[in-house]
């Protein structure tokens, strides 16, 4: 069976041994990994092996550990799109590495028929790859010119159709100079940056999807013979759960026995733990810190609070966005000037050479390859995983590709209450600033204050 555990708290390469090992010494687990950026534990366990076992164990190794349901995490396992976009950058660069190859017996004087046969072969290489690994930028621009608008794919397409359509021309005329090791280049580099874009975007991790994951899978039912472990799915109102300190709370009810704190962080923001006994309402997803709860059932499963509340995160995140990233603004702009001049280069030349089109269309295409937006292809995303990392290692989580883009425009930030900049323990300051006789008005309003 496969068990995986939320680690919020580690932070180190120490506590990534410190949990894999010692859960190695646990019996039924097999096998044990740490995703230090997901904070996560993925356990291949013997069937029956308990996972809140697992969990308590960490705890009191000092790594807090709560269990995740499995079946709702779906980033890294189910990754295809990162899978795709590595794939077609390793074959734009093997193409590349082998037509660079073919390129130097051309640099170093072949001619005729020998550096024909290399431009062909070249071409056998380079076509099928570019076609296959530039599938990226012909879908993301073809989607934009069909409704009529321009983004930054637009001029990198044609860019690399070009400069592979120039050299299949040239070496069909025979002549001295073609482009495919150029157009692979330019296909390997952009995708690079596509695939660093990519990787930024997949670390910040979906909300909604750890807000769901949070849900706890099984819960322990009370029956007229004992407890019995069962899906939450299962689970009824009117039933009574138990919960155990340093559990999650399984559903939404109400508690009929014992008295605790609990941890509602997640739903408030709150960092002080709040009393439940007798009567009080609890809703799924919060931590119960000291004591034993009977808890009777007033919604489960799909129904809870926290599940709603995942609901709303998934329907925010996947609103759509009216924000026009820097690079599409620029490619709005600088896209249809730079096929302009290309243009007017190219009838210039045509004139000026008088009605050479072989030359007019070379250096038209060429310009329109030396215009090509590459920087914005890879210095906006290297830039932005550059940030993203290391806002990441200072406790921020980036959730959208045009966050810092964004923020350069915020003239006001709001915090939503106390609790969220402060620990919750407030703490005199600067008391030798004040007079005697303040500090004991201030003493005597302290301690009749709740």
């Amino acid at each position: 069976m496969r068990i995986v555990l939320s680690l919020p708290a580690i932070y180190c390469a120490s506590c990534i041994t410190g949990v894999e090992s010692g859960l190695a010494r646990q019996p039924g687990v097999r096998q044990a990994r740490v995703n230090l950026t997901l904070k996560r534990a993925t356990i291949e366990a013997d069937p029956g092996t308990s996972p809140q076992a697992l969990a308590d164990y960490l705890t009191g190794l000092g790594y807090e550990a709560y269990e995740l349901d499995p079946s709702q995490l779906t980033l890294g396992t189910g990754d295809k799109t990162g899978r795709d976009l590595l794939m077609r950058l390793g074959v734009a660069g093997f193409a590349m590495m082998n037509v660079m190859l073919l390129s130097i017996a051309v640099w170093s004087g072949a001619t005729d028929a020998t550096r024909d046969l290399f431009h062909w072969v070249s071409a056998a290489i380079a076509l099928p790859a570019i076609a296959f690994s530039g599938q990226v930028f012909f879908r993301s621009a073809w989607s934009a010119l069909r409704v009529g608008r321009l983004n930054m794919d637009v001029p990198i397409s044609l860019a690399i159709l070009l400069a592979a359509g120039l050299s299949v021309y040239e070496t069909s005329l025979s002549g001295k100079n073609a482009y495919f090791d150029a157009a692979l280049s330019l296909t390997f580099f952009l995708l690079a940056g596509r695939f660093l874009d990519y990787r930024t975007r997949s670390i910040a991790r979906s909300a909604a999807e750890q807000l769901a994951a949070l849900e706890v899978p099984r819960a322990t039912r009370l029956t007229d013979t004992g407890e019995e472990v069962v899906p939450v799915g299962e689970l009824l109102p009117g039933d009574r759960v138990r919960v155990v300190p340093g559990a999650r709370v399984p559903v939404d009810g109400v508690v009929v026995a014992g008295t605790s704190e609990l941890d509602r962080g997640l739903l408030t923001g709150e960092s002080e733990p709040v009393f439940a006994g007798p009567e009080t309402s609890v809703s799924a997803g919060e931590v119960n810190l000291t004591g034993p709860l009977t808890l009777r059932v007033t919604a489960a499963g799909t129904d809870t609070t926290l599940h709603r509340l995942a609901e709303l995160v998934a329907l925010s995140e996947n609103a759509r966005n009216r924000y026009t990233s820097l690079a599409d603004k620029a490619a709005q702009i600088y896209a249809p000037l730079v096929h302009l001049l290309a243009l007017f280069a190219g009838l210039f030349w045509l004139w000026y050479s008088g009605g050479d089109a072989r030359l007019s269309i070379g250096i038209a295409v060429s310009v329109l390859i030396i215009t090509c937006p590459c920087a914005l292809g890879l210095a906006v995303p290297a830039v932005t995983t550059a940030a993203s990392g290391r806002l990441y290692r200072k406790g921020m989580l980036l959730k959208s590709a045009t966050a810092i883009e964004r923020l350069a425009e915020v003239t006001h930030v709001v915090f939503d209450k106390t609790g969220t900049l402060t620990l919750g323990k407030p703490r005199p300051d600067d008391l030798g600033g004040y007079r005697r006789e303040h500090l004991a008005v201030a003493r005597a309003l302290a301690q009749s204050s709740a």
